[in-house]
């Protein structure tokens, strides 16, 4: 294959290390591909403002997107938990590539865990699902917005500005930053966010070359697991802005998704819901769009229709 295919992504150093995996992976299924990478610059990384404010989920991604539909890029990676549920038209996800670890771990200046932090610690996290399944555990932390890249959050920590932050077990792995991780909270404590740990692959559909180059990456484990997470979410409203979190993954043959959805007071005697489906590998949007609807029905609807 003579083409060059342009990657494109954040200039983060975490979106970069995902673009080598990515690239790495193509490289071996598909050896002497030219691949090319082009950062791209997007509204998330140019204001520090809360994501809430600047519109959450899409802005991390809709520049690298407008780049790929309009032919400037090839194949875009994103982190798949920023991607919109719904995607730009003319564009689809070609591969989900495996999957890293889901879960959420606390960095501490001292390495004290949770239940050993001051009264009142101030934990960073700008996510309200990390700050009301923090506050399910300790009710006295105060979550507090906190920017920024991996390692600005981890010098925050360490210059004092915070007690503590919770960040994505997957960007510490990814850039060899697992020892920072105070402690890694289980699935049951804390349950991630909507693709978490996930990598999307976006090409424009209609170019056949790419797609099938990228079809070759991915892994139908990961895919189906994340197809139901962002059913739940679509069925949720999509961008929702409430605390919600799903994690998928494979048990005894089945697909088996666990849900949640919190009013955005984000404290647990406001309401939140909480449930779980199985299904058939194959039926993963379904599924999604089925434990979505228990939620509505069990009072969800109550504030996500407010909101």
């Amino acid at each position: 294959m003579s083409r060059t295919f342009v990657i494109g992504t954040r200039a983060s150093r975490l979106a970069l290390r995902q673009v080598e995996l990515v690239s790495d992976a193509l490289r071996a299924s598909a050896p002497g591909v030219s691949l090319e990478v082009r950062e791209v610059h997007t509204e998330g990384d140019r204001s520090g403002a809360p994501l809430r404010t600047i519109g959450g989920l899409g802005v991390f991604t809709k520049a690298i997107e407008g780049a790929l539909a309009a032919g400037e890029v090839d194949i875009a990676v994103h982190s798949l938990k920023d991607l919109p549920t719904e995607l730009a038209a003319g564009l689809t996800i070609g591969a989900v590539p495996p999957r890293e670890d889901v879960r959420d771990a606390l960095i501490t200046r001292d390495g004290r865990p949770l239940d050993e932090l001051r009264a009142g610690a101030r934990i960073g996290t700008g996510a309200p699902r990390r700050a009301v399944q923090l506050l399910r555990m300790r009710a006295d932390v105060e979550p507090a917005e906190i920017r920024g890249n991996v390692e600005t959050r981890v010098r925050k920590v360490d210059d004092g500005a915070y007690d503590g932050a919770v960040l994505a077990m997957a960007g510490l792995a990814r850039l060899g930053l697992m020892a920072q991780a105070a402690q890694v909270f289980s699935v049951e404590e804390m349950l991630p966010a909507v693709g978490q740990g996930a990598i999307a692959v976006e090409v424009r559909a209609g170019d056949s070359e790419a797609l099938a180059l990228v079809r070759a990456i991915d892994d139908a484990p990961a895919r189906a697991a994340v197809e139901a997470e962002r059913a739940f979410l679509r069925r949720l409203g999509g961008g929702c802005r409430l605390p919600v979190a799903a994690y998928a993954r494979i048990e005894d043959g089945e697909l088996v998704l666990r849900g949640m959805i919190a009013a955005e007071a984000a404290l647990p005697e406001h309401g939140s819901f909480r449930g779980e489906r199985r299904g058939h590998i194959g039926d993963a949007d379904a599924l999604g769009t089925r434990l979505a609807d228990d939620l509505l029905a069990q009072g969800a609807a109550t504030f996500v229709d407010a909101l």
